[in-house]
């Protein structure tokens, strides 16, 4: 292909590419909310209509026990090409209280170099930058300089609960050498980012039993444990007073940080990042008054390289406004693990079960269910092709090389492949870590999501025959 002439393209259609996505963005396809069907249908619809208006010809939309998933294929670079699968999403997060947003969260607006909505980064920009780059190779040279399929699903925000049952059933489909998944971000509009490993994640419910039904406070407060108040005393007994997580055994298969990868992870393009100016991040971003962890690991180490468990929720008596003078007949917690790469979602499980087995007391009954079928941490490649092809574009974009980074959640859809179809995943993207993904006033940095355009364009070309990780200046 003539790189130029596709780089070209692209910023010739930028105009074009943004009201693309804020139509995309009206769209309310809220995964979680069955009254959103509708508009889920609609967005797989848009997505594949978008395949095909870039030059794609073969675009299906195709039905699982959930939400459609739309695939598309081009497959005439060759056997010697390698095969890239691109993986996107097409749901969204609920925008919970509309009137925490400063405008409508599925009206997009431009409000200086933001685009504010529901989507706008996580991740139908993202998705829209791969389509938007393939589109500007095959309008420029009629083809593409690697053999290609796209995977964009609807239920990456539930989970992807039904990804896997597809995979299983069309291996020969989605047969790839690698996947490229630009759901990961980067650090900052100056640093494109690779991400070499995810944390999985589990999560369980814990109900606590007491009396049969709810019963007067009155007649029987003091005489009866409160199973809000041991629900309390178990969960507060889950961690130590360093934040360290007290199931016996629960670190054992935690690999410990290296002195390089805490350098690394504690670096920020070049300089350290020194423990106050780390931590007045974490306090600036989450609005808390102090940060709480184990003490011999960073921030940043404790929310990427090192497994959590969080009390999500927690509730007992009246749901909802008022107050009931009752002791309640059961309290619940919803609990979440999140799991750094070697830990399986089973052995923690049977570590809470085994836990709570031996701490709660006999004054309560005690349920714990789990929610889903859990994920593992992943670890990839850092030398793979994908990664050497997508450092170069980085490099020839940003004039800088990536920076290599860990992410403190997970992308059920990484780990799948991998365990599924033996291929690993490419993880970054131009998502910013201040875009408020998943919370009110959502937005997306639109000079860095326009770098990135071009940084695909350059990404396939490099794919064809992935260079060494040297050399590139500017281009932009």
């Amino acid at each position: 292909m003539t790189l130029d002439a596709a780089l070209d393209y692209a910023r010739s259609r930028t105009p074009q590419t943004l009201a693309d996505l804020m139509d995309w963005v009206r769209i309310p396809s809220i995964s979680s909310l069955s009254s959103h069907a509708a508009e889920m249908q609609q967005a797989a619809e848009w997505a594949a209509a978008r395949l095909r208006r870039a030059g794609l010809a073969d675009v299906r939309i195709l039905p699982t026990t959930g939400h459609p998933l739309v695939f598309a294929q081009w497959l005439d670079a060759g056997p010697a090409a390698p095969t890239v699968l691109l993986y996107g999403h097409y749901d969204v997060q609920p925008a919970l209280d509309p009137a925490a947003w400063d405008s409508p969260p599925f009206e997009p607006q431009v409000r200086g170099e933001r685009l504010y909505g529901r989507g706008t980064s996580d991740m139908k920009g993202q998705a829209l930058a791969m389509i938007a780059a393939l589109e500007a190779i095959l309008q420029t040279a009629g083809r593409l300089p690697v053999n290609l399929k796209v995977l964009i699903e609807g239920e990456e925000e539930i989970g992807s609960r039904h990804l896997r049952a597809f995979i299983q059933a069309n291996r020969e489909l989605l047969a790839c050498d690698y996947a490229f998944n630009p759901d990961a971000g980067m650090l900052a509009p100056d640093t494109p980012s690779v991400a070499y490993a995810l944390r999985g994640g589990l999560r369980m419910d814990l109900t606590v039993f007491g009396p049969r039904t709810d019963v007067h406070s009155g007649t029987f407060g003091g005489t009866l444990h409160n199973p809000a108040q041991a629900l309390a005393e178990i969960l507060a007994g889950l961690h130590d007073e360093a934040g360290r997580v007290t199931l016996p055994g629960f670190y054992d298969k935690v690999r410990p940080i290296s002195a390089e990868e805490h350098e690394e992870l504690n670096r920020l393009r070049g300089s350290s990042v020194s423990a106050a100016s780390a931590s007045e991040f974490y306090l600036q971003a989450s609005g808390a008054p102090a940060l709480w962890g184990d003490p011999d690991f960073t921030p940043v180490e404790r929310t990427t390289a090192r497994p959590t468990l969080e009390v999500l929720a927690m509730h007992a008596g009246l749901p909802g406004e008022g107050v009931l003078n009752i002791v309640p007949a059961k309290a619940m917690a919803a609990l979440s693990f999140r799991l750094v790469p070697f830990q399986e979602p089973a052995d923690a499980a049977a570590q809470l079960r085994g836990w709570l087995e031996t701490h709660v007391p006999p004054t309560v009954r005690w349920e714990l269910t789990q929610v889903g079928a859990g994920g593992r941490g992943v670890l990839v490649d850092r030398d793979s092709a994908g990664v050497r092809a997508i450092s170069q574009a980085y490099q020839d974009t940003w004039g800088v090389a990536p920076a290599f980074i860990r992410l403190g959640g997970g992308i059920p859809v990484v780990a799948q492949l991998q365990e599924e179809l033996g291929v690993q995943s490419v993880l970054t993207g131009f998502a910013l870590p201040d875009d408020a993904a998943h919370g009110p006033n959502e937005h997306l940095h639109l000079p860095t999501w326009r770098s990135g355009i071009l940084a695909l364009v350059r990404f396939f070309h490099h794919a064809a025959s992935p260079p060494s990780l040297q050399g590139g200046g500017p281009g932009g």
